[in-house]
């Protein structure tokens, strides 16, 4: 499926246009119109994937403020040349643990906050090792723009504990991951968080 069709760039841009008109207009006429454009937006993204309108909203349309990039987190722990992944309840897939950030918290406290949760680590966040630009979906659907960012962390202490968020966690070398979670991390990446793991002058990348 082209997640680039004309279809959902429309759905997204509408989006966008009237959250930010919510946010800075003040007649309440036009509140009515922008709000009215919100909802078509979400229409066309329900018909487009065939979710629930109620589900589509919750995850395409119900942010208030400037419409900008939602933040994340990953954190890549190593342990004999070996990184940390967990299992995903929603997907039954991998991924290094990570989450998006909370809006009290600095990047790197929500990096050890998620590691901790989804993991049971207790880690030091040491170096960004990259910044990422993806694409979350909606039933493969592109929906907003997620900015990544990836730090390479050094476990101190902690155990799995089961959570409603991951299933299990393992150290998996390079050569033998298993399947990992597509809209939260790629090969590509955890190879970046191995090379900077290997390279003690690891310069951050970004784009």
């Amino acid at each position: 499926m082209d997640k680039k069709d004309q279809f959902t760039d429309w759905a997204i841009e509408l989006q966008s246009l009237a959250q930010n008109g919510l946010e800075y207009g003040h007649d309440k006429f036009d509140l009515e119109r922008y709000e009215r454009i919100r909802a078509i937006a979400t229409e066309m993204m329900a018909a487009k994937t065939g979710l629930p309108l109620r589900q589509v909203k919750s995850l395409f349309s119900s942010d208030d403020g400037y419409q900008t990039p939602k933040l994340g987190t990953r954190a890549a722990i190593f342990k004999d040349d070996q990184i940390l992944l967990v299992r995903e309840t929603t997907d039954g897939a991998w991924s290094m643990p990570g989450g998006w950030c909370e809006p009290n918290m600095s990047v790197k406290e929500n990096c050890i906050k998620e590691a901790k949760e989804e993991s049971g680590r207790d880690v030091v966040a040491e170096r960004v090792i990259t910044i990422r630009n993806h694409v979350h979906t909606i039933r493969g659907e592109r929906a907003i723009n997620v900015i990544d960012v990836f730090f390479l962390c050094r476990e101190v202490g902690g155990e799995f504990v089961k959570n409603t968020e991951t299933t299990d966690c393992c150290y998996f070398s390079l050569k033998n991951l298993p399947k990992l979670s597509a809209e939260r991390n790629s090969k590509a990446e955890i190879k970046a968080c191995f090379d900077a793991y290997h390279d003690p002058n690891w310069q951050t990348t970004f784009e």
